[in-house]
């Protein structure tokens, strides 16, 4: 079965479109591409990936070896590897607990992931250091008026 999708390069379905027309979809061929994020997830001979095209993440099942190419995956850190899989689009699978998968019968790496530099944001190290100064101005107030009651 995985050699009729060998050579075929169609433009791939969103993840909003799989979500809204699921009907439409179900149990058909689609390509479908997005940032792998979260682990690999090893189930004996196959794997579960989580992409996300920038809307929604959709969980695919695919065989474990083809899982080899992919070298960073998305979290806090780190941006994942951006991939297109072909595969059967499943609204809800009997094999994995009525769950909306792909199952993939090819997996191809498109851009490679990398580490991210932890940026900070100017506004946000200001309202810290505000909300951090409203505190303790309140703190000292709830002092000084403990202290107005004690004489």
């Amino acid at each position: 079965m995985s050699g009729i999708y060998s050579n075929v390069y169609a433009q791939a379905v969103s993840s909003t479109e799989l979500i809204n027309k699921s009907r439409d979809y179900d149990g058909k061929a689609v390509v479908y591409q997005g940032e792998v994020i979260g682990d690999v997830m090893a189930r004996g001979e196959f794997a579960w990936i989580n992409l996300n095209d920038g809307k929604n993440a959709i969980g695919v099942w695919i065989k474990k070896d083809l899982t080899s190419s992919i070298a960073y995956t998305g979290a806090y850190k780190t941006g994942g590897d951006v991939v297109e899989v072909t595969g059967v689009f499943h609204r809800s699978c009997l094999d994995h607990g009525g769950d909306l998968d792909i199952h993939a019968q090819n997996l191809r790496r498109i851009e490679g992931g990398k580490d991210l530099e932890e940026k900070l944001s100017a506004r946000r190290v200001k309202a810290s250091w505000g909300l951090g100064a409203m505190v303790i101005i309140l703190w000292i107030t709830k002092l000084l008026n403990k202290l107005r009651k004690q004489k």
